[in-house]
């Protein structure tokens, strides 16, 4: 079997994770941007991976514009935000993003980090923003990912782990 693991990575978190897959598996490792559908033809299975931003999964355009590519393959994706795994909030990441030809492909969650030093003045001015509103919300009202995001926003978090590649290299195996 051979493999690919795809990735978006805005902040290193997501290529932290697809390379740590690559390794486990032995499976080629490229970021989305340097790859393309010709180049898919080459392998059995494609792993897929990008950052989590405003519920949208980085990068996940490039599943979707390469579809006819995959057909036939077995396909795999995962994203990495900040916040704790939670389910419902998996389910609800990948009704918006593993829509009609992708609703079949598994999904896993990979924690990742937050910190504001090495995001853009865009992001950082964003999270500062959301951190201010939400700090007119009792905190136990907040969401998993609102804690998390007034947790690590000031001191900056790095919850990335190797523990969550192992479902993925799992399904992997099954194959």
């Amino acid at each position: 079997m051979k493999g690919i693991v795809i990735y978006k990575s805005k902040y290193g978190s997501t290529k932290k994770y697809a390379e740590w897959i690559s390794e486990r598996t032995g499976f080629d490792c490229v970021e989305s941007g340097k790859t393309n559908a010709k180049q898919l033809a080459d392998y059995d299975t494609v792993i897929f991976g990008g950052g989590i931003y405003a519920s949208g999964i980085a990068g996940i355009s490039f599943l979707k514009k390469n579809i006819v590519a995959l057909n036939g393959k077995k396909v795999i994706a995962f994203c990495c935000g900040a916040s704790p795994y939670d389910e419902t909030f998996l389910n609800e990441i990948r009704n918006m993003n593993l829509k009609d030809e992708l609703a079949s492909v598994p999904l896993y969650y990979c924690r990742g980090a937050c910190r504001l030093d090495g995001m853009s003045f865009k992001d950082k001015t964003l999270c500062k923003m959301l951190r201010k509103s939400l700090e007119k919300k009792d905190p136990k009202d907040y969401a998993v990912w609102e804690a998390a995001l007034v947790e690590a926003v000031d001191i900056g978090k790095d919850w990335t782990d190797i523990k969550y590649i192992v479902p993925i290299v799992e399904a992997c195996n099954k194959l």
